[in-house]
């Protein structure tokens, strides 16, 4: 056992997921990752982490993940319940595979990932949840329909957790970034929504860096139990939308 608690987080094989398991790892802390990509987290090579290859729309592969990981480090005090895909395109076009990928990816994933971790916290009276929404999660864009609506159900879920859980002390925390460098490009088939998202990108100079959100997430993590940020929200400084 070490002297601080586990944390788990989904999506770590990249970008948010990736930069947030090395802060927190750096920190001292043993790390769950779960993802879909193995390989790329077990090259990570971070000291006290387990790596699960992990689907979120699997409810049992995300327990059976979390009990392994439990068993050697303790109970995990913060889930990052990161893992998500954007699929962006104009819903006149989009075909209803890629509404189900990311309702069930975005949405269902996120109640899975929770719901392996709650009840614990709950007993404990102890523990943070951290919710990956994102700016689409706070306001609407023409192309990013079906995906504001996975965001924005974060933000509706998140706000009734926290009212649920406060009386338990367990502290959610939404996190809302605007571009940010990461492979969530790679998710977006649609050419025309995937060119006209990298030109805006470049008129802002391009996204923060991953490692900044990592480091932010573990700074709130650190206040004291009793002080919550309830929302991350954080865009490059020329992001105007």
């Amino acid at each position: 056992m070490l002297d601080k608690p586990l944390v788990a987080i989904t999506g770590a094989s990249s970008g948010i997921g990736e930069a947030t398991s090395r802060a927190f790892s750096a920190a001292g802390h043993p790390v769950l990752m779960m993802a879909r990509r193995l390989r790329r987290m077990e090259e990570m090579g971070l000291p006290n982490s387990v790596c699960k290859r992990v689907d979120v729309r699997d409810r049992d592969q995300i327990a059976a993940a979390v009990m392994e990981a439990e068993n050697k480090f303790g109970p995990v005090d913060m889930m990052f319940a990161n893992a998500g895909i954007a699929r962006l395109a104009d819903i006149g076009r989009q075909p209803p595979d890629e509404w189900d990928e990311m309702i069930d990816i975005n949405t269902k994933g996120v109640m899975n990932t929770v719901y392996s971790v709650m009840q614990g916290m709950i007993e404990r009276r102890c523990g943070t949840l951290v919710m990956m929404s994102s700016i689409a999660g706070r306001k609407v864009y023409p192309d990013h329909t079906v995906y504001c609506g996975t965001k924005y159900f974060v933000h509706a879920v998140s706000e009734s957790l926290r009212e649920y859980l406060s009386e338990f002390d367990v502290r959610v925390l939404v996190l809302s970034p605007g571009v940010i460098e990461t492979e969530v490009l790679s998710g977006v088939l649609d050419e025309k929504t995937l060119s006209e998202y990298k030109e805006n990108k470049n008129k802002m100079g391009g996204g923060i860096g991953a490692d900044i959100v990592g480091k932010l997430i573990l700074n709130a993590y650190q206040l004291p139990q009793n002080a919550l940020v309830q929302e991350i929200c954080l865009t490059p400084t020329r992001q105007r939308y």
